[in-house]
């Protein structure tokens, strides 16, 4: 039905609305919006997870084989480059300064090759993280998926990588003397945990460095002082002998020296439970599920951010 009014123009008159004085955020509600790319509950971001748990695993496996393609001798390069390290360490470490004081002689270059190679597994599981969305951005913005795929993907591509190295740390091992026995099978749990440890480690800086890509200029000078810190080329006990003890147990407590600890004590005869701190197994536990699980739920508060801006 319609009226004329005064100017001649013809007005439909129409119903009033339901919706009219309601908020953007009432409407939403009433017809079932939500906000694109808005955080999910974190048991629901824990089975989406899953249910890309082939992408993690075909996305890790990539990242490691394209990793080396530009160079000639292509894989290799993931265990001469440490083994490189460790050539170069033991030269002015082990001949050089000493630095071997309180290890049997035949165990040292065992001891050293260990030490690099697991705090290697850390060190690059970290600057993965720290580059994971920054690295990605395209990806990121392009598709909807759990970020956090991305800092364990990168952290299961490293702990791949090490599969590969503990061939040569056996050979290593093996060749100065040490024959394999029962305590060798402890070797699996210490790198599952080391691997939990450096997949939270991962998401933490996966956060940050989202926010702060400069972050990763930043950080080979941290990892380089954390492994000097760690105990790497020597005994931490051994050479702050003299000094208070307090300084000793908080070096020799910092996850990285405790996962190289138990790889060694499994693999190097000589190396007892003397050389290890008290309640070793319980630190390595703790650690791996306080960065583990607290770095899950730290990326995961921020999900909704990463990629804008």
């Amino acid at each position: 039905m319609s009226d004329t009014t005064q100017d001649g123009a013809l007005a439909t008159s129409k119903p009033p609305s339901d919706d009219a004085g309601l908020s953007p955020a009432e409407l939403a509600r009433k017809y079932g919006l939500s906000v694109s790319g808005a955080r999910p509950g974190l048991a629901e971001y824990v089975r989406q997870l899953w249910d890309r748990r082939h992408f993690i695993i075909a996305f890790s496996r990539a990242k490691l084989v394209a990793q080396y393609s530009q160079a000639k001798l292509g894989q290799i390069w993931q265990v001469a480059t440490p083994l490189l390290n460790a050539l170069v360490y033991y030269l002015i470490f082990g001949l050089i300064l000493g630095a071997s004081k309180g290890i049997a002689k035949d165990d040292y270059i065992p001891f050293l090759v260990i030490g690099i190679f697991v705090f290697t597994f850390t060190q690059s599981s970290l600057m993965a993280g720290v580059r994971a969305i920054p690295g990605n951005i395209g990806l990121v913005r392009a598709l909807h998926f759990p970020r956090a795929s991305l800092p364990i993907s990168f952290s299961l591509q490293q702990l791949q990588q090490l599969m590969f190295s503990m061939i040569v740390v056996f050979v290593v091992t093996i060749a100065f003397g040490n024959h394999p026995r029962l305590s060798w099978l402890l070797v699996l749990p210490a790198l599952v945990l080391q691997f939990a440890f450096n997949t939270g480690l991962a998401l933490v800086f996966g956060r940050m460095g989202s926010k702060t890509p400069d972050l990763a200029q930043l950080m080979p000078f941290v990892t380089r002082t954390w492994m000097y810190a760690s105990g790497v080329m020597f005994s931490i006990g051994e050479m702050l002998k003299g000094k208070p003890a307090w300084i000793a147990d908080v070096l020799q407590w910092n996850p990285a020296a405790i996962y190289m600890d138990l790889v060694r004590y499994a693999l190097i005869d000589s190396y007892g439970r003397e050389n290890l701190p008290p309640h070793v197994w319980a630190f390595a536990v703790g650690w791996a599920v306080l960065i583990g699980l607290g770095g899950f739920v730290y990326f995961w508060k921020a999900e909704e951010r990463y990629g804008r801006g």
